[in-house]
């Protein structure tokens, strides 16, 4: 019934996703409203949001759900939004965020450009070697690729949380703003039309 008419082809679904048809302010604010119906208050909401989204760069792959929600709690914010903020980070924009971390590191160690090797298969050779213990095969990896990683993801974490979470924190005030006065202007045509109905 809400379907669309035509469904989007894959190549614009793609696009959609990096720069959305509706526009990067409207879509914001689609999510913003979306996350604002969660119950909570706006601090709770849009932290835990903003925990999900910066957890999404760090190069912990398989535990950002997990992270997230611990720093959720930690701070007092929503951890089902926690949750909701780690779709930032997703297969098509994880080889993106894997990159920034990784040519950030190499730059804040000051590391020559053709040191170490970058690539989605090291990243999957590490986390296999990690998983299974082989930690001999793959430290190299860690010097090479990972440390950097870990290092810049820091600062970019840092400044991820604070981009999520000042706008989403206002929008979702001024959604609970709009919402109160919705529901004090319907309680009070609702108490005129009942004492209406008395004095009639």
């Amino acid at each position: 019934m809400f379907r669309r008419r035509h469904k989007a082809s894959r190549a614009k679904q793609f696009g959609n996703f990096f720069w959305p048809s509706i526009g990067f302010k409207r879509s914001s604010k689609y999510v913003g409203y979306r996350l604002a119906r969660l119950p909570g208050t706006p601090y709770s909401l849009a932290a835990g949001f903003a925990f999900g989204a910066a957890v999404s760069f760090t190069p912990f792959i398989g535990l950002h759900f997990i992270i997230s929600a611990i720093l959720a709690w930690i701070f007092r914010a929503n951890i089902l939004a926690s949750a909701l903020g780690t779709a930032v980070g997703n297969p098509w924009t994880f080889p993106f965020i894997w990159t920034l971390l990784y040519n950030v590191g190499h730059w804040m160690l000051g590391h020559d450009d053709d040191q170490g090797a970058f690539n989605e298969t090291t990243m999957r050779i590490f986390f296999d070697g990690v998983w299974d213990g082989e930690w001999d095969r793959v430290s190299h990896i860690f010097l090479d690729v990972i440390h950097p990683m870990l290092l810049a993801c820091v600062p970019i974490s840092i400044i991820v949380w604070i981009i999520f979470f000042y706008p989403l924190r206002a929008l979702i005030r001024r959604f609970h703003a709009k919402r109160a006065k919705l529901i004090g202007f319907a309680r009070q045509n609702g108490n005129s039309l009942q004492s209406d109905n008395e004095t009639t």
